[in-house]
């Protein structure tokens, strides 16, 4: 028995298993790191319990979005702690932050200062960022050869996360604000400090492994299986009115077990390796000894090539260990070396990284193409994001007396273009070695068509543009993230992803929070024939009619043909840098700069 518990305990350390088991974690992690939507579910109780107005909540609906995108911090430090202290980080922020709104508006204790309730709320909703970050920084370098994939995987899997928290808050919670705020309180730091040991970095397979292929489909349609079934369950409670009682815990339980489908990757990966590891032993040793859990290092510190291989000369296939990454090295330290060994004559002068290889922020802010893709994404998701936020005002002006269906048709569009344009993206790099970027020019140019048919306010029109919309917004998000760790490496990818997730809520600032406001302030002003200043603070401002958002949807368009256009001298640009890392139909790895060396 004590052999057995040893193999199981080395299984879950070493081998394939370990990244994913990470990945499941991460999973658990994800899909509630979309804490930030939750926002409409507790802003009424918010204003009422607090007597704001609608400024107010306004306001604090910009907090949430400053929260929820504003991640440098957290860039900065994923390559000086491990994932688990970043997951720590961000299980504290939602506990402080979510705990001072749960006291607030349980009436715990007494009214507090607006500003706190601001910076509380943004300290809460920054939590995702932390999440984020250890993600997927750490499942992207534990499987490098299939970044498209695993980011529109998890990716898909924040999108969905609002499906999840509503099934939880009708069923669960009895649609209570109070007690929605105290499960983000309690409920989501508790996931986390359960799982976040298993987010582990390990040095990945530069093999191909057989197996990798099958086990991502799987978690792929298990997600789809689950979006299809919260959209399902969404429809009956509101057709139905089930969403007290027996039934709507059932689909809370049936919605935990269809979460839990991932899990049976790891644990049909242990058995296996249980197995094998226990055939080896009764083939190759006496029965009083046990095969070592780890792989013996010789004399210089390295595995040698025959540890890592079988009796009979195989070796053994995806071998991952679970060891440190090697960009949580001390980089100061090798630059002082390096000038060191200049001064000795050793070594040339360290050279610039080139497209492909490991910059850091600096580095990459001075290339043209990272500007290319930060303004490609900032139109996409901005352009989205705009309808995204005044889809209720959207919906009401056009006759729409309740847009739930809207939101739920753009919600799950969204996770389709999340989860598919990180799989169809992964395929054709790996079939043609077709720049990522090609799908953000597809979906923007079909941006245009959407956003002029909403301006044209044909019946029927929102409901596709809703899922046209939703699917296209989506893949904006799991194409940048591949992209922006092929082109500039994943040693530095935190703070160079973060720093490009910025796009959303500048989008959302300039063209929602601005234009749409502005545009759809003055056409209402016009139709009541009102033209007084103070009019345009009023929280009664009312427009209806095509002509509230016309002019927006035309100017959105107009943002959508310049990101095409950028996308499109962006795509060609990079194209001689993906034929370099997908020569042959496979991931290749550049050296980093100062080494010229590539890995197969």
């Amino acid at each position: 028995m004590a052999g057995l518990g040893s193999r199981i305990v080395g299984a879950a350390k070493l081998g394939t298993i370990a990244p994913w088991l990470g990945l499941v974690a991460a999973v658990c992690i994800q899909v509630l790191a979309g804490n930030a939507y939750n926002f409409p579910l507790y802003s009424s109780r918010l204003k009422q319990t607090l007597g704001y107005n609608q400024v107010q909540l306004s306001n604090l609906g910009v907090a949430n979005d400053i929260g929820e995108n504003v991640g440098l911090l957290a860039g900065l430090l994923c390559n000086k702690i491990q994932p688990w202290g970043l997951l720590l980080i961000g299980a504290a922020a939602s506990f402080v932050g979510y705990g001072v709104l749960w006291l607030v508006v349980s009436q715990t204790i007494s009214s507090l200062p607006y500003w706190v309730v601001w910076f509380a709320l943004c300290v809460a909703t920054n939590s995702s960022t932390w999440f984020n970050t250890a993600i997927l920084v750490t499942n992207m370098r534990n499987f490098p050869l299939s970044r498209g994939t695993l980011a529109g995987i998890l990716k898909g899997y924040v999108g969905i996360s609002a499906a999840v928290y509503t099934e939880i808050y009708i069923g669960m919670l009895d649609k209570n604000s109070v007690k929605l705020l105290f499960f983000l309180t309690v409920g989501l730091p508790a996931v986390c400090l359960l799982v976040m040991y298993f987010v582990r970095p390990c040095a990945p397979s530069m093999g191909e492994d057989t197996g990798e292929h099958g086990y991502f489909i799987f978690i792929q349609a298990s997600s789809i299986v689950l979006a299809v079934y919260l959209l399902a369950t969404a429809i009956i409670d509101d057709i139905l009115s089930v969403d007290e009682g027996l039934i709507s815990k059932i689909f809370v339980g049936l919605m935990f077990l269809l979460l839990l489908a991932p899990v049976g990757i790891p644990l049909k990966l242990a058995f296996h390796a249980i197995k094998h590891d226990h055939g080896d032993v009764r083939k190759s040793q006496p029965d009083n000894v046990e095969e070592p859990l780890l792989a013996t290092e010789n004399p210089s510190g390295q595995n040698s090539a025959s540890d890592m291989e079988d009796k009979d000369g195989t070796q053994r296939e995806g071998i991952n260990l679970c060891v440190a990454h090697p960009s949580f090295d001390n980089d100061d330290d090798l630059d002082l070396e390096i000038l060191l060994a200049e001064g000795e004559g050793a070594v040339r002068k360290k050279r610039r990284p080139r497209r492909g290889e490991d910059f850091n922020l600096r580095q990459a802010l001075v290339k043209a193409d990272f500007w290319l893709l930060f303004i490609v994404y900032f139109c996409g998701v901005g352009s989205g994001v705009t309808v995204l936020n005044n889809l209720a005002q959207i919906g009401l002006a056009e006759g729409f007396s309740d847009v739930t269906i809207l939101l739920s048709l753009f919600s799950i569009s969204n996770f389709i273009g999340r989860i598919g344009g990180g799989a169809v993206s992964e395929h054709f790099v790996r079939l043609k070695a077709t720049p990522r970027t090609v799908w953000m020019t597809v979906t923007q140019m079909i941006m245009i068509a959407v956003h002029l048919l909403f301006a044209s306010a044909i019946t029927g029109s929102l409901y596709v543009g809703c899922a046209l919309l939703g699917i296209c917004y989506g893949v904006q998000f799991s194409v940048m993230v591949p992209t922006a760790s092929e082109l500039f490496g994943l040693k530095h990818f935190g703070m160079i992803y973060n720093f490009l997730t910025i796009g959303n809520p500048l989008g959302a600032f300039f063209f929602s929070g601005l234009l749409a406001a502005y545009i759809y302030d003055r056409e209402a002003e016009k139709q009541s024939g009102m033209f007084h200043p103070e009019f345009l603070t009023s929280s009664d401002v009312n427009c209806v009619g095509a002509s509230c958002f016309r002019l927006t949807f035309l100017i959105m368009a107009g943002v959508c043909a310049v990101g095409t256009l950028l996308s499109m001298i962006l795509t060609f640009r990079i194209r001689p840098v993906y034929e370099m890392l997908y020569a042959g139909g496979s991931f290749r790895i550049p050296g980093t700069a100062g080494s010229t060396h590539q890995q197969k």
